[in-house]
């Protein structure tokens, strides 16, 4: 049976239907040598003819190497692999454990102070360390990925699992290794999301299974506190066992599903030196960075300072704590339900405009008339669509097909949290004045505007060339 191939002209969209348009222009080094329609450079610089798709085979050699042929009445056309779910679903549940245990002690902070003998402080510190070693290792933890990306997402779920297990002793000492060593696999999962779905998801199915794969982190989220809610700090023991033994099941689930290479994984090289640099060159990575720094900011800045900002108009922390609840929930099912559907449509680029406008018009009204109703209408529907954003971002980075797509993540990861912590450190000089803060949010999200000029993140049409799998499907 002859070999499937997608045949990608470099000028041209490709011809496969329902695909995204081809990568461009590419040079002769991109090409492999080819300087023409059917030609190739050879080592001492003469053109010589490149078997073509439509070339017949020699007598008695069976098809071309790259063959389209027709299929006949009785022939069967070769089908892409099946899509890997169970490693998307093992990943999420792990992704998932990680938000868990990295705010098991959030919402029960005073209780939790309480039960170990520390200051309210010292329980923070044990969140707090979630986003200053990810600052200090993403990059790293990007590169490990790049290299081999099921060895290192396994360790990644291996350390969670352990995470959750060392903290059961109950001290306060054993809560802060737990903590420490659930901090470490922080990255090296959340930035195997674009590797694994490239890995074991048809291209048709990576923007779904990226968008699920982000959304089960606000679903561990929503977890942490809703357990935190049920269980308490009074059985603290029993809060830990809960967790731990949820984080040791998604991690055993996450090993078996990787214990073979995913059907789409392709070798598209070693990662390269100075990789960081080297992306940082394309314009539509920094136009990724900057849009996850600006949407991002606004989220974590509206999480931090949702209550006293609304504190003033006589919204009390119990209803601003549920509001946020309302908020990330609204957010995972827009993380869930509107990547796919954007990127199947080819509307990207609606998507998060519209979520720029409903960010605007949701702060504007708080700004004018702060109050529970108002924000319940305005904190979930900016949920709903700026933390879609995130996924859909993610789903254009992963089609850039490079060797460095792990560090690709790193960076748009530490965009969203530098973006965060900036937009929040702003808002707090304004506490003071609820209605400046709203409207210097407004500022910040329309800041992305620009960003989105040329529909770009609808074309996908990226600087490098498109790798191509004996599958038939880019990676």
């Amino acid at each position: 049976m002859a070999a499937h191939w997608r045949v990608i002209d470099p000028n041209c969209p490709s011809l496969d239907p329902g695909s995204e348009p081809g990568p461009g222009p590419v040079s002769e080094e991109d090409t492999g040598g080819i300087v023409g329609l059917g030609h190739r450079r050879d080592a001492t610089g003469a053109a010589s003819p490149v078997p073509s798709r439509f070339d017949a085979p020699a007598p008695g050699s069976g098809p071309a190497v790259g063959t389209v042929t027709a299929p006949g009445p009785d022939s069967e056309v070769p089908a892409d692999p099946a899509t890997r779910w169970g490693a998307l679903a093992g990943y999420g549940a792990v992704a998932a454990c990680t938000q868990l245990l990295w705010l098991t002690y959030a919402p029960i902070t005073t209780d939790s102070a309480r039960h170990y003998g520390v200051s309210e402080g010292a329980i923070g510190t044990l969140a707090n360390v979630f986003p200053l070693l990810y600052v200090v290792l993403a990059v790293p933890a990007g590169k490990l990925l790049d290299r081999s990306p099921r060895t290192w997402l396994g360790v990644g779920a291996v350390l969670t699992a352990v995470g959750g297990l060392v903290r059961l002793p109950g001290g306060f000492g054993a809560a802060v290794a737990g903590q420490l060593v659930v901090a470490v696999a922080q990255p090296l999962v959340l930035n195997a999301v674009m590797s694994l779905a490239g890995g074991y998801l048809a291209r048709r199915h990576r923007a779904t299974g990226i968008a699920l794969g982000s959304a089960s982190l606000f679903v561990g989220m929503i977890g942490a506190f809703v357990l935190g809610a049920a269980i308490g700090a009074r059985n603290m023991t029993t809060l830990l066992i809960v967790q731990a033994a949820l984080a040791v099941a998604a991690a055993a689930a996450l090993l078996v599903a990787l214990r073979r290479p995913g059907p789409y994984a392709v070798d598209v090289g070693a990662p390269r030196a100075r990789a960081v640099r080297r992306l940082w060159a394309d314009v539509r990575v920094r136009r990724l960075v900057g849009l996850v720094a600006v949407g991002f900011g606004v989220f974590i800045a509206l999480t931090t300072w949702l209550q006293a900002l609304l504190e003033p108009a006589g919204v009390s922390a119990d209803a601003a704590g549920v509001l946020l609840l309302g908020m990330v929930a609204a957010g995972t099912a827009g993380s869930a339900l509107l990547p796919g559907w954007a990127a199947r449509r080819g509307r990207r680029t609606a998507v998060i405009l519209l979520s720029v406008a409903v960010t605007i018009a949701g702060c504007g009204l708080l700004a004018a008339a702060p109050g529970v109703a108002t924000a319940a209408v305005a904190v979930g529907f900016i949920g709903l669509l700026l933390l879609a954003d995130l996924p859909i971002l993610l789903e254009v980075a992963e089609s850039r097909a490079d060797a460095d797509s792990a560090t690709l993540a790193a960076l748009i990861w530490l965009a969203g949290n530098g973006g965060g912590i900036v937009v929040s450190l702003a808002v707090q000089g304004l506490l003071g004045h609820p209605a400046a803060a709203f409207v210097l949010l407004c500022a910040v999200i329309a800041s992305g505007l620009p960003l989105l000029r040329g529909r770009w993140l609808d074309t996908l049409r990226w600087s490098d060339p498109v790798s191509v799998s004996r599958t038939g499907d880019p990676s």
